[in-house]
């Protein structure tokens, strides 16, 4: 089932950002490209319920340091959405976005370690059903995370990378898994040479 096409087509990449790094940028072009985007807004999250507070960086600063990071392309909106909603959880920051931004279709975009774990997170069956979802390979998940629960659950939602700049005007249900090329940088790996130093 189509969507409405005539709003503005938002991309959603949610995450630390501990820090904001090339890769992001990477996936963020590929993305707006591959799905026939208007705008990528990076969601900053005040604290991922699924990660450690040890090595986090202060919000703030993380929040600058995307700013700093997607200045080079105008199309990349950084928000503090769920500092602003209080939300903790994917699910509840996409039902607050698409009350807050009724012009807007949106699609969530996570990378393939996510999709592994999904089923970890809250509300995931009411995520996949409130906006469609693309997923990006990520070395060493991609196969994995296609025979995962989440991926399983909803089979019959996907739809082939050829057709993936119609994801956004699909109802949801509806996923979609790119292919692309993979990008090595990791925040992790760019934390630990910091403190190295």
């Amino acid at each position: 089932m189509t969507a409405n096409t005539s709003k503005r087509r938002v991309g959603l990449l949610g995450g630390s950002f501990n820090p904001a790094h090339a890769g992001h940028l990477h996936i963020s072009t590929l993305c707006l490209e591959q799905l026939g985007l208007d705008e990528l807004w990076w969601l900053v999250s005040p604290q991922n319920p699924l990660k450690p507070t040890t090595d986090m960086a202060p919000f703030n600063d993380r929040l600058a340091g995307a700013r700093a990071m997607a200045k080079s392309d105008v199309r990349i909106r950084v928000s503090d959405a769920e500092r602003r909603h209080g939300t903790r959880y994917s699910v509840d920051t996409v039902a607050a976005l698409k009350a807050e931004h009724p012009d807007c279709a949106f699609v969530w975009i996570i990378g393939a370690d996510n999709l592994r774990q999904m089923h970890r997170w809250k509300g995931w069956r009411a995520l996949f059903g409130a906006v469609p979802i693309a997923v990006f390979p990520r070395a060493p998940y991609s196969l994995r995370a296609l025979g995962g629960r989440a991926a399983r659950r909803f089979d019959a939602a996907r739809i082939p990378s050829s057709r993936s700049r119609r994801l956004v005007n699909l109802a949801a249900p509806a996923w979609v898994f790119l292919r692309a090329p993979l990008h090595g940088a990791s925040a992790t790996h760019i934390r630990r040479q910091l403190s190295d130093n």
